[in-house]
């Protein structure tokens, strides 16, 4: 069985979480309280409609702000605002759903986060 790579674009809903992925010129959606849930929910919309195999597709999930720090909860939106060179309460707004970011702010945060993932692979923890 060969695997099928989707993108999975997770974004603030009315209540949690939304997620769509397009297939055959299909939009397919629904919601959840994560993104646990919104995969399951998703790959059996696919089958129903597509009949793909769930155990064959495989999502990349795209975030919005909002769904982004929703997952990641352990990043300090503060601690990021800084390293990204931006206003931490801007980021809290965008975080939060209330604002949303230009191309170029949502290209700064994700580099700055990829920047602090590839510092942390490098990471070694001393055990005496």
């Amino acid at each position: 069985m060969e695997n099928i790579k989707l993108e999975l674009i997770l974004e603030k809903g009315d209540e949690g979480l939304w997620g769509r992925v397009t297939y055959n010129d299909n939009l397919i959606t629904d919601f959840g309280q994560n993104i646990a849930e919104i995969d399951s929910k998703i790959k059996n919309l696919l089958f129903e409609f597509e009949e793909l195999n769930p155990d064959t597709v495989v999502f990349d999930h795209v975030y919005d702000m909002y769904a982004l720090f929703r997952e990641f909860d352990f990043l300090n939106i503060s601690k990021v605002a800084k390293y990204a060179g931006i206003h931490a309460g801007l980021l809290r707004q965008y975080s939060s759903g209330v604002k949303h970011p230009s191309f170029n702010q949502a290209k700064k945060i994700e580099d700055t986060i990829h920047r602090l993932a590839d510092g942390m692979k490098k990471a070694t923890i001393y055990v005496e």
